[in-house]
């Protein structure tokens, strides 16, 4: 008996070791990778892209995110570090969402944000962040950034321990991917009228 739990607890041990690795960047041998060009100097290794994201609010839109992961910097492949910067205008909000392969690290550098995020047991976390406040949103769960000021904008650093996160967003998952829309409403035990228009909205 006490041999076969030990052979489960060594099997779940092992499992669970395969999927963290398939879950994350892969490893290099490497110190880096060398771009397909083969052009390697010091600009490869540095990337302005959110030179004009650290400050104010977005233009003309209510939430604007930058990125600096290895679509826009290509660097970063295989170094399992990227960066965002989020912009909000007065009342803008992040809607929820997951990063499916890093957890988030947030740092507020302008403004107030109200941030959450939802655990698998259903429990929601939420706090007001200040102007040098940061907040780890754990890997994988779904969560949400909100500016809480009606009148300034806010800005917002993120982290990740990826290259290349992923985000899911929640409401185009849900209402802008072609999911039966009869299922949606029996999932939300509502009518279809509701579901359309809610389809309508997020495929604008």
């Amino acid at each position: 008996m006490a041999s076969n739990v030990a052979c489960f607890f060594s099997l779940a041990l092992l499992l669970s070791s395969v999927l963290l690795a398939q879950a994350s960047d892969p490893d290099i041998t490497s110190d880096f990778i060398v771009p397909p060009d083969g052009k390697l100097d010091a600009n490869f290794f540095t990337s302005k892209a959110l030179k004009t994201s650290l400050w104010g609010g977005p233009n003309g839109v209510p939430f604007k995110v930058t990125k600096a992961s290895l679509l826009e910097f290509p660097a970063l492949n295989g170094q399992s570090v990227s960066y965002a910067a989020l912009q909000f205008a007065p009342g803008g909000i992040n809607p929820p969402h997951t990063h499916p392969r890093s957890a988030e690290l947030l740092l507020v550098i302008q403004g107030a944000i109200e941030v959450g995020f939802v655990d698998s047991t259903n429990m929601l976390f939420t706090q007001v962040l200040q102007t040098g406040d940061m907040f780890v949103f754990p890997k994988g769960l779904v969560h949400f950034q909100s500016n809480v000021d009606a009148s300034y904008p806010a800005v917002a650093l993120s982290a990740f321990g990826s290259a290349n996160a992923g985000t899911v967003s929640l409401p185009k998952t849900l209402f802008a991917s072609g999911i039966d829309q009869d299922v949606l409403a029996k999932s939300f035990k509502t009518d279809a009228q509701t579901i359309q228009t809610l389809v309508s909205a997020n495929k604008a």
